[in-house]
């Protein structure tokens, strides 16, 4: 559950103690000025705990955030990871918690719920429905002030492996997955917090014992560390007295030593190469050393970033990509912390490509920055995306509430907002080049080439083999710590309140979902809206069916790069000037495409909704159709399709979905294409797709923000008039799944340090009668950290990190599918302990894990309609699936009238392990030898799902 920190200079959230803060902006052409404002109240407990509420009635929910002022910055050499460990135990129990109740307990009363850890501090959080406040406070006031007497030996030992299992599917089985260690070690010395990585060494975490744990926590946990946001449709006096019986009790730890800033100093220039076992392609990147949060510098030298690779005027851009064609995507990020600042270029090259000649294009982009400078044009496009940005960042309450905590814990008050943006606003063309010659130009850095196996010829030259520590795959010998009476009958912290009993639910919410309006143009298109007030946002998107499923099999990618070069300027615009016009706007533009629809999508201020819309409706229907940026865009695919291939999760749904659809079914095949397929397109082919398939008779628009349906329908009067198009069937495709079921195939990935598995067959369309009721009969299997398969494989067997199942929903043939990422050497035992679920979840399925499975579905959809980003979703799919406007409490009623025979007769036609494709994608040599002999005849088959013998 590690949390990357977000940047405190993107996080535009405004508070002030206890009135409301007004905080002034100004729009794109500098004159109009706008009031961003939110209320909130902040106090303080006498043990130091400081509380903010921020009341918002527009849904039935509530999110509690609690940010503990500690991270990896407060471990020692050889006690790394702690923090990071911590915020795992802090999950399994406290004292009047019992075992995973927080992992089962929370999606069971349709809330859902995670926790991060970062350099500098660890946050913990539930979003629920406004009846379970109480529980979640009683829940976090256990683990903050009643935890310590419950971490036994056993939930130590316990943890350890499922914290390895983190790490070995975040980093050690990932392409370049090692960079960041390779860099701090490089860049900080040994006695810096930063040299570490926020999950630490498996070493140090191997050795961890129960007193260190609780020399930790006695000394960070306490309320006087941290910060405690609620936000969401509650009662502020009933939440106070709540939150001063649950909390008020706890003794505060002791001040907190403040931790002084140790920005990085290099004297030299460090280069270091690694041979990464997973990455297809070359990858380098330059880090200079910089300042902590909140320093002068910090806001230039974020813009400064931003001009440097971030639009096709960008000196990165003209040089890599246009001119010397070494990368598809150069980027430059500038990242600070409490302590210190990193600004990172990153450049991943195409295959074979020489990173000496990266260097070189990166040098000789920065002299070009020198010469040429830049325009006030583009620092205002940077700026005005400041606004959009907010209000983005205030559209959950989850958003609301990290952003508010945040702030008080690093900047001494939620209100310094307000200094931040002001700070960014005021950044000058003096102060970017101030940056630049103070922090990049000819200061060192630390490079670092990470180079495909077998491939050093591709670093730079110069460079030093970085000593990075790969985990040898060996014989499993991990058995599970078992209890012993000593560590049970722990005695308990005295307090004022009985907190063995837990509280009873508040008054359940009432569902209210949002009034949805339909029409249809006279050309055909469907158009959904919903009015949206709460914030002065507008998103849009047009979907076209068809997608993936109109590709011609022999030239699979047209589809995918149609919504790539469509996005390349337009008939009046060239690809510079639609992008500008786009930033100018503080708005965002994309196409995508997936296997059954593409969409366009657009979010904007509402003020700014007119002329975002105008560019989407000329992106749309007068494209450029540019040679120049076609030749680019397939270079780029091909670049992805090569480092996908080295995905062992991509390795294993591309071979998964070969062979539950069978060869002759598009969605055997990638949406990407293959190298081969997307070399041989040609724009030709993209105009003919065009013409044929870009047809308003399927196409759906959909509209949710502060807009009303008249000026809605007028606006899109363009598309309905200028867009005409043939109608046309989409094809449906035969399904020819193996027939010999159950079957386990394996694909070797050589030093694999993970397996993933992949388990699975046909299922229901998305619009089956079906397909509901097998998510109902899913849910206990598989729907997050309360289903058997996160409870067993994780929780109680520790193999790995997370293991889920789920429905794929299709408008004509869907999937079901089961998968978990393990260890290595558990790669047998945790097959059968899939299979083994999967055989006895009919058979012991209760009328109780039914009714836990009503109230958690009907529960969760207070959640539904929060962000207007869930919003479109919603309408997206009800035109997708041609369901009816009110799915959601038809939904309800049909879940709410099912019984367990219902149930029953569902999981054994969709959810029978003997009917079921197995696949799993790991390390030949050692695994595949232990399924030959424990009788699952594998067969092996190569990354495109083609049956081999070669290992």
């Amino acid at each position: 559950m590690k949390m990357s920190k977000l940047s405190l200079k993107r996080i535009l959230f405004i508070f002030i103690l206890p009135l409301t803060l007004l905080f002034s902006c100004y729009n794109k052409n500098g004159t109009d000025k706008v009031d961003l404002k939110i209320d909130y109240e902040k106090y303080q407990l006498s043990n130091g705990l400081d509380v903010v509420l921020h009341q918002d009635a527009s849904d039935p929910v509530v999110a509690i955030a609690i940010l503990f002022h500690v991270g990896s910055n407060r471990e020692k050499p050889g006690r790394t990871g702690f923090a990071h460990f911590f915020e795992h135990m802090l999950f399994q129990k406290s004292e009047n918690v019992p075992p995973g109740f927080f992992f089962k307990r929370i999606n069971e009363l349709g809330g859902t719920f995670n926790g991060g850890t970062w350099q500098d501090g660890t946050i913990y959080y539930e979003v629920v429905p406004k009846d379970a406040l109480e529980k979640m406070l009683w829940m976090e006031s256990d683990r903050m002030g009643f935890l310590i007497n419950a971490v036994t030996k056993a939930s130590l030992e316990n943890e350890k492996p499922v914290v390895k299992n983190e790490k070995r599917q975040r980093n050690d089985n990932q392409p370049y997955g090692h960079t960041n260690y390779v860099i701090s070690k490089a860049l900080y010395p040994e006695n810096h917090p930063y040299n570490w990585q926020v999950i630490g060494s498996l070493e140090d975490l191997q050795n961890a014992t129960i007193e260190d744990v609780k020399e930790f926590y006695n000394k960070w946990y306490g309320p006087d560390n941290a910060t405690i946001v609620i936000a969401g449709d509650f009662d502020k006096e009933e939440t106070k007295a709540m939150v001063e019986k649950y909390f008020a009790e706890i003794p505060s730890k002791g001040e907190v030593k403040k931790i002084s800033p140790r920005p990085a100093k290099l004297n030299e220039i460090k280069k270091l190469y690694h041979e990464d076992n997973f990455a297809t392609l070359p990858e380098l990147r330059m880090v200079y050393p910089t300042v902590e949060n909140f320093h002068e510098d910090a806001y230039a030298l974020d813009i400064l970033a931003d001009l440097l690779y971030n639009g096709k005027r960008a000196p990165f851009y003209k040089v890599l990509v246009e001119e010397k064609k070494l990368a598809p995507q150069p980027t430059a990020n500038h990242s600070t912390s409490e302590l210190a600042g990193t600004f990172t270029v990153r450049v991943r090259g195409y295959e074979n490509t020489d990173l000496d000649e990266v260097e070189k294009g990166i040098n000789e982009s920065f002299s070009r920055f020198e010469n040429k400078g830049f325009t006030d044009k583009d620092l205002n496009r940077v700026k005005n995306s400041l606004e959009t940005d907010f209000y983005n960042n205030i559209s959950s309450l989850f958003g609301k509430a990290w952003q508010l905590a945040s702030y008080n814990e690093y900047a001494g008050s939620p209100n310094y907002i307000s200094e931040d943006i002001k700070k960014t606003l005021a950044v000058t063309r003096e102060d970017v080049m101030r940056v630049y010659n103070k922090y990049i130009k000819d200061k060192p850095f630390v490079l670092t080439s990470f180079v495909p196996k077998d491939k050093k010829e591709l670093m730079v030259d110069g460079s030093e083999k970085a000593d990075v520590v790969e985990e040898e795959i060996t014989e499993n010998t991990q058995k599970a710590y078992v209890e012993n009476e000593k560590d049970v009958n722990l005695k308990k912290t005295p307090s004022k309140i009985d907190r063995s009993k837990e509280p009873e639910l508040g008054e359940t919410p009432k569902l209210n979902p949002p009034s949805i309006w339909t029409a249809k143009t006279s050309n055909g298109i469907d158009v959904y809206g919903i009015k949206y007030s709460e914030l002065p946002l507008v998103e849009f998107s047009l979907q076209l069916l068809g997608g993936h499923l109109l590709d011609n099999p022999e030239k699979v990618g047209v589809a995918n790069l149609m919504t790539d070069i469509m996005m390349e300027g337009t008939a009046n615009k060239t690809p510079e000037e639609l992008e500008d016009a786009i930033g100018q706007l503080g708005a965002t533009i994309r196409m995508s495409t997936s296997n059954e629809y593409i969409t366009l999508e657009a979010n904007c201020l509402a003020r700014n909704y007119d002329e975002v819309l105008a560019l989407a409706e000329e992106i749309l229907l007068q494209p450029r159709w540019d040679a120049k940026e076609f030749e680019r865009i397939k270079q780029s695919t091909i670049a992805q399709i090569q480092q996908r291939e080295a995905n062992p999760n991509v390795i294993a749904a591309s071979v998964f979905n070969k062979l539950i659809y069978g060869d002759d079914h598009i969605f055997s095949k990638p949406i990407m294409g293959s190298v081969e397929s997307v070399t041989s397109i040609t724009l030709e082919d993209l105009k003919s797709f065009y013409e044929n398939y870009f047809s308003p008779s399927v196409a759906s628009f959909h509209i949710v923000g502060d807009i009303e349906k008249e000026k809605a329908m007028n606006s899109i009067k363009g598309f309905e008039e200028k867009w005409k198009g043939q109608s046309f069937d989409i094809p449906i495709f035969a399904v020819s799944s193996p027939e010999n079921t159950p079957a386990l195939y394996f694909v070797d990935v050589p030093g694999a340090k993970q397996s993933t598995i992949r388990i699975g067959r046909i299922a229901p369309s998305r619009n089956s009668k079906d397909y509901f009721a097998a998510t109902v009969a899913n849910n206990r299997l598989g729907e997050g950290s309360s289903g058997k398969l996160f409870q067993v494989l994780r929780e109680e067997k520790g193999y790995t990190y997370g293991a889920y199942s789920y429905l794929v929903g299709r408008r004509n043939t869907g999937a079901f599918v089961a998968t978990s990422g393990v260890r290595s050497n558990v790669t047998l035992e945790s097959v059968e302990t899939f299979k083994e679920l999967l055989e006895n979840y009919g058979k012991e399925y209760t009328d109780e894990d039914l009714n836990i499975t009503r109230n958690s579905i009907v529960k969760s959809n207070t959640r539904r309609f929060e962000t207007i980003g869930s919003l479109i979703g919603m309408l997206e799919t009800i035109s997708t699936y041609q369901l009816p406007l009110d799915y959601i409490k038809k939904e309800e009623n049909e879940v709410m009238n099912m019984n367990l025979s219902q149930v029953k007769s569902l999981i054994d036609k969709y959810i029978d392990p003997n009917n079921m494709i197995y696949v799993v994608v790991g390390d030949a040599k050692t695994q595949l030898e232990k399924l030959e002999k424990a009788g699952f005849k594998p067969v092996l088959v190569d990354k495109q799902g083609n049956a081999t013998e070669a290992i």
